[in-house]
């Protein structure tokens, strides 16, 4: 485990620490989609040293609701990337849905760049195809199914987020660089995973995740800590007090975080609790 990174901003330790925000895929869960009893005994330290815990991720709210009953999660979820604000009862707190123009831009272009399209609303997964690659898998890490439709056009009148799909990691980051060029400040593109490219409101990526928990929660920006793996987890680590990237992430991601720990599969999000949260916090106390 490393506490090293380069980049503009120097290494730093939050003095105080109120709120951990960590992403679900690549950091919370292993590759595997499973919650090890060391990383749920990490949360239960943080709650006990009176350290809130929220969760942020790309998934709707729907999606991260089997991870609030084995976390006691008392916090908003953060889905779509900050898409969606709910309660852990999964009551819609904010919602920022596309400009519906944006959001025919958004899926024309990644249509023509040879990625699959998905659309969410605030309660549907819209699909054209429900054998397309990572489909099966969305559905069984999600919980639930896609609806299938041959035209998408009504949904992205009232879209929360679309996702181009590729296992082509190339295409996908080409994809990210030219909509990010082409719709400007009219959407937020990042990547969050390396086969799906996000597209959210301006106002929906992690970094607005930090600034809206600290509003909802009364917490500093400065006393949260978060956890992530990539691209779209570097704008949170840019808004809180520290950012710490997993051992999996790529290292433009190691580059802009504070601290780097193991990887999700050897208990990186567990590891980086222990020594970088509740030893940093017990140390101020």
């Amino acid at each position: 485990m490393s506490a090293a990174r380069s980049g503009a901003r120097a290494p730093r330790r939050a003095p105080t620490v109120s709120l951990v925000l960590a992403d679900v895929d690549g950091t919370l869960v292993t590759e595997e989609k499973r919650l090890t009893p060391r990383a749920r005994q990490a949360v239960q330290a943080l709650k006990a040293a009176g350290i809130a815990f929220a969760i942020t991720s790309g998934r709707p709210p729907r999606g991260m609701s089997m991870l609030v009953e084995p976390l006691a999660l008392a916090a908003p979820l953060a889905g779509f990337n900050g898409g969606v604000v709910a309660a852990p009862d999964l009551a819609v707190i904010e919602c920022r849905s596309l400009d519906p123009d944006i959001a025919r831009r958004a899926a024309a272009q990644l249509e023509a760049a040879g990625l699959d399209v998905w659309v969410y609303d605030a309660r549907e997964w819209l699909i054209r195809d429900a054998d397309a690659p990572h489909v099966a898998r969305e559905a069984w890490t999600v919980k639930f199914p896609p609806t299938v439709t041959a035209d998408l056009g009504a949904a992205l009148e009232r879209a929360v987020k679309i996702v181009g799909v590729s296992d082509d990691h190339e295409r996908v980051a080409q994809a990210e660089r030219a909509l990010r060029d082409s719709l400007g400040d009219g959407a937020s593109a990042a990547r969050s995973q390396p086969y799906y490219l996000d597209v959210t409101h301006p106002a929906a990526n992690k970094g607005m995740v930090v600034r809206t928990l600290s509003r909802l929660l009364s917490v500093p920006t400065a006393e949260i800590v978060t956890i992530g793996d990539m691209p779209n987890d570097i704008l949170m680590f840019r808004e809180s007090g520290l950012g710490i990237a997993m051992g999996n992430a790529g290292a433009e991601v190691k580059a802009a975080a504070d601290l780097v720990t193991d990887d999700n599969e050897t208990e990186g999000f567990a590891k980086a609790i222990e020594r970088f949260v509740l030893g940093a916090a017990g140390a101020a106390r």
